[in-house]
């Protein structure tokens, strides 16, 4: 993941990255953003993006920072001294999970592992290459031409 800033048909945005399990990465465009840009789904934009100059603090989950405050000050120490993008490793890894006893159980091991000295978590596929965890979403075309075109040989 890496976070840019830039225009999409003229307004400015920030925004994260996402790895795409392929080696790129991709870019959410929401509502809010569209509509700021004055796009609809599927229109043709201007786009410029450039990577940010430092890393923005990504928003920790209360279930984490609650955790992370009653964890051993190992622990904080270890969570104060890495990089925000270590820490997005870490929430990324832990909001990863898909059922709420692993997530949980995330929680009570990466704060384990924070206060051994850890920096980032284990096993965590951050490009999402291997494990497939993180790609990019599919819009669904509506249109049979929109189908034809995209099915049809080169």
């Amino acid at each position: 993941m890496t976070t840019v800033e830039g225009l999409i048909n003229g307004h400015p945005f920030r925004a994260t990255l996402e790895p795409d399990g392929q080696g790129g990465h991709w870019l959410k465009v929401d509502r809010e953003l569209r509509e700021a840009a004055g796009a609809e789904a599927g229109d043709d934009v201007s786009l410029e993006i450039a990577p940010v100059a430092e890393e923005p603090e990504p928003k920790v989950p209360a279930d984490l920072r609650k955790a992370l405050a009653a964890a051993h000050p190992k622990a904080r120490a270890v969570w104060s001294d890495i990089t925000p993008v270590a820490r997005r490793d870490w929430i990324q890894w832990i909001e990863s999970a898909k059922r709420e006893e692993t997530r949980l159980k995330r929680i009570e091991n990466g704060c384990d592992m924070l206060a051994k000295g850890k920096r980032r978590p284990c096993c965590f596929d951050r490009s999402g290459m291997y494990s497939k965890s993180l790609s990019c979403p599919v819009a669904e075309e509506t249109s049979s031409e929109a189908r034809q075109t995209r099915m049809a040989p080169e």
